[in-house]
């Protein structure tokens, strides 16, 4: 559920659409330069399918079948000054208790912001796509989770960017439009800034965060926090170090640090990597990007060791990626404490058909086996969607 997607008016781009959570600090989304004014229309049809086996694989009691349409706007008034806007409709047509977006069917504005650009800075007011490593939206069924914030961005010096953004609303994934009013909790006051460089062999970023809100925007504890990870390109080999420290109002502090090797062999890409999160669970809004993250399990939400391994590539146009997790999870009270998640994740791009209507579908499938530790039972569920962008 944590697959990031490129977005065309996201606030800040999600840098990279890798499956099992892996991402690096994003970007600014500038306005397209433009002469004059104009408007672009795009958009995509969505038809998603669930299910699990927490009654049986298939039944409609533990299935959902939700059909969306999202309508992408972009208006230019100069050439650096913009409005966009991402409107949702949906519908339920297998509903079972947890229905995708909530409700049997409905409509939301997810995007609507103003962006303009002066120079080397960018300003984006109003409800946006964000996405820096421990506050942010993933893109999961219907439509991705989005926030109402002020963000600026700056790239005035080479390969590095400089980010700000203060928070007021946010749409958590997969609630309708229900946006929770984060500056009525606790001192109200929701905000993040952040450097990430990157120059093609060295890379890093470092990010201080503010969040009365909580863990996440329920009041249980507000906390400031500190996140860090810096890596190299060896050419071959890219490794890469994390670290995230997240200082509670009340509770005990949290400590993650983490570790990530990848390389290529043979067509497939080869990744390896080591969390540990210690003394408590750490902070985080929307979603986090520990290393060891799997589609279904954030990893700072598991107190002690995690590792991850993971293999992908293409066969024949299809893109295919597969990894297993272990998780030590501390933080449960029963004796066998550890748990697990295997993911398969295939996707194809029907681009190369040479038909104008069906190029413009991809069809996708994942396959998850997931055990939350705790004498838990596996849950494997499966879920298969498919979009026509226009």
């Amino acid at each position: 559920m944590k697959l990031i997607k490129m977005s065309l008016i996201a606030a800040l781009a999600a840098s990279a659409a890798v499956a099992g959570g892996d991402i690096t600090p994003a970007e600014p989304v500038a306005a397209t330069q433009k002469s004059e004014s104009s408007t672009t229309i795009s958009g995509k049809l969505t038809g998603y399918y669930y299910s699990d086996d927490t009654v049986d694989l298939f039944d409609n009691d533990s299935s959902e079948f939700g059909l969306a349409t999202t309508l992408d706007v972009t208006h230019h008034f100069t050439e650096n000054i913009a409005m966009n806007f991402s409107a949702l409709g949906y519908v339920n047509t297998i509903k079972r208790n947890n229905m995708m977006e909530g409700q049997d069917n409905g409509a939301f504005i997810n995007v609507a912001n103003l962006t303009a650009t002066f120079m080397d800075t960018t300003f984006i007011l109003g409800r946006q796509l964000l996405d820096t490593p421990m506050l942010g939206g993933f893109d999961w069924l219907l439509a991705p989770g989005a926030f109402e914030a002020y963000t600026i961005a700056n790239k005035s010096i080479e390969n590095l960017t400089l980010v700000g953004s203060y928070v007021r609303t946010w749409r958590q994934n997969n609630t309708g439009d229900t946006w929770i009013n984060l500056t009525d909790i606790d001192d109200g006051n929701n905000w993040t800034i952040g450097a990430a460089y990157d120059n093609k062999t060295i890379n890093g970023s470092i990010w201080y965060y503010n969040v009365d809100a909580g863990l996440p925007a329920t009041g249980i504890d507000k906390y400031s926090q500190i996140y860090a990870d810096a890596g190299y390109n060896f050419g071959t080999v890219q490794v890469a170090a994390q670290y995230a420290n997240t200082n509670y109002d009340t509770a005990v502090d949290s400590d993650i640090f983490g570790l990530k090797a990848s390389t290529t062999l043979g067509g497939f890409n080869l990744m390896a990597a080591y969390a540990n999160v210690s003394d408590n669970l750490a902070g985080f809004v929307g979603r986090d990007t520990i290393y060891t993250s799997s589609w279904n399990t954030f990893a700072s939400t598991v107190m002690g060791d995690s590792f991850k391994v993971e293999a992908g590539g293409e066969f024949s146009g299809v893109a295919a990626s597969i990894s297993y997790a272990y998780y030590e999870y501390e933080n449960t009270s029963a004796t066998d404490n550890d748990g697990h998640e295997i993911d398969l994740i295939l996707g194809y791009d029907l681009k190369e058909s040479g038909i104008d209507i069906i190029s413009a579908i991809d069809l996708n499938l994942v396959y998850s086996n997931t055990n939350w530790g705790g004498n838990s039972d596996d849950i494997n569920a499966l879920e298969v969607y498919a979009n026509y962008k226009f």
